[in-house]
């Protein structure tokens, strides 16, 4: 009898792609997965990209939850954060969860993997006495720094904002200019939105353990220090399983779908000459930063392929979201670049297949926001990276992975909300001509390889799955006693 994982992810992309990846590794190893899904609001433009990844993989099992009315995420009748209404409508989601979980078999049922902003379940978990694990799409720096923060606040009687660029000691990372932080940990620590961020990751920690979308030779010092009784004082902590890189494969894209016109593009480009430009799904500039990126890739006389989005203010939570619409091009622009650069440039709307255009062998560069999966997708295609951060643990993902990693360079400019042409210019020679571009080069192959023996038999991720299914077995076992 196959026993049944389920598998429960937050919102986004950013979330559910790696935790399909995750339902892979359950599949491989003999389980049954359902991926329990919460009805995006419509106000997300989520709802076709989960039937994509349905579609992509059949073997999983998706069961979407019957709605139930959702907080308006619009800001139109509310002046909540879009963070909390997330926390709120997934702790309202609680009982048709729970409705769900009785509707299997309890000897069939083998755990719940939560994401780590699905935290509520954990009291559905509780009270039908199911394991359960959290799920961090993120890697284990981040996760280092954020177990800390509780502490560091109750040390202190007001906020971190006025610290600006001071940097800040963690175990286990490199030091952390306090500026750098996720905008909602820079509140006074009594803001709602700051406290509800901590309270997540303190209870994320709490579960039966922690699986993390990284492996260990990529982050052993923050892995290290997720183990060290130092990192929670007066708290046991739970055991930590890297199990990544899960890293999609644009699947989600739809697996009959056409090949994208850029990869025509790339086909005729030479060998590692492309720098590519992309920014995530919610990645957006001002028009006046898109024309003097322009400005920049037109100076530097360099290949490229862009990716450019809709403009949205990304420094207001609440419009964060309204950038699904198609961009026109030659409005945002340069006059004239388009036509300028045709030939050596390209230019596509919205979205790009972001796994394959990394693993073309005409890319060179890549510049990304330092999302997590994006960067990961960077080690895994053994492309040097160019960070420019935009939102959330972006910042952080930054200092990562300029400094412990080696696996970018920083674009100078990000903190001010501006980088000018000259600096798009200079670091795009930079990485595709210099010969420190070629060091940077060097050590994100080599990064790649460790990537792919962490995931071969043996490898410390595939021995990290295995003991985390001999722990949930062995807790079945202590259980029936």
């Amino acid at each position: 009898m196959k026993r049944t994982v389920v598998l429960y992810p937050g919102f986004g992309a950013g979330h559910i792609v790696p935790m399909a990846e995750l339902a892979k590794v359950f599949l491989s190893h003999g389980y049954n997965v359902t991926m329990v899904i919460v009805p995006p609001p419509s106000a997300m433009g989520a709802n076709n990209q989960v039937e994509r990844i349905a579609a992509a993989n059949p073997s999983i099992s998706f069961h979407v939850l019957p709605p139930i009315p959702a907080p308006d995420f619009t800001g139109g009748s509310t002046n909540k954060h879009p963070f909390l209404l997330m926390l709120e409508m997934h702790r309202q989601y609680n009982e048709n969860l729970e409705s769900f979980l009785r509707s299997i078999p309890r000897r069939r049922l083998h755990s719940l993997v939560i994401d780590m902003f699905c935290v509520d379940a954990t009291d559905v978990a509780a009270k039908l006495g199911i394991p359960v694990y959290t799920f961090v799409p993120t890697g284990a720096s981040p996760l280092a720094v954020l177990t800390q923060l509780p502490a560091l606040f109750a040390s202190r009687q007001t906020g971190l904002k006025e610290l600006g660029d001071t940097p800040l000691e963690f175990l286990g990372v490199p030091p952390m200019p306090a500026s750098h932080l996720m905008r909602e940990l820079l509140a006074h620590p009594e803001d709602e939105t700051c406290k509800a961020s901590v309270s997540i990751f303190e209870r994320g920690m709490a579960t039966r353990g922690v699986l993390v979308n990284t492996f260990e030779s990529l982050e052993s010092r923050a892995v290290q220090a997720l183990r060290d009784p130092l990192c929670v004082p007066g708290k046991a902590s739970p055991p930590i399983y890297c199990v990544g890189p899960l890293v999609g494969n644009d699947a989600g894209k739809g697996a009959k779908a056409e090949r994208h016109e850029c990869l025509s593009w790339l086909d005729a480009q030479p060998e590692r000459s492309v720098v590519f430009l992309c920014f995530g799904s919610m990645g957006t500039f001002s028009d006046e930063q898109l024309k003097e990126m322009a400005v920049g890739l037109d100076k530097s006389g360099q290949r490229f392929l862009w990716v450019v989005r809709m403009p949205a203010n990304i420094d207001d939570p609440m419009k964060i979201l309204e950038n699904h619409c198609e961009p026109d091009l030659d409005a945002l622009l340069p006059e004239g670049f388009l036509e300028r650069t045709k030939g050596r440039g390209l230019v596509v709307k919205s979205w790009a297949p972001q796994v394959e255009v990394l693993n073309h062998p005409a890319t060179g560069a890549f510049v990304t926001h330092c999302g997590w999966n994006s960067m990961l997708e960077g080690v895994m295609a053994g492309v040097p990276m160019l960070c420019w951060p935009l939102y959330a643990e972006q910042k952080m993902n930054k200092v990562f992975m300029t400094q412990d990693m080696g696996v970018g360079m920083e674009i100078e400019g990000y903190m001010t909300g501006f980088v000018k042409a000259d600096e798009v210019e200079a670091k795009v020679r930079l990485v595709l001509e210099s010969e420190e571009g070629r060091e940077l080069k060097a050590r994100v192959a080599a990064r790649k390889k460790e990537a792919e023996a962490a995931f071969e038999a043996g490898g410390s991720s595939h021995a990290a799955f295995l003991q985390f299914l001999l722990d949930v077995e062995n807790l079945g076992e202590h259980r029936a006693e």
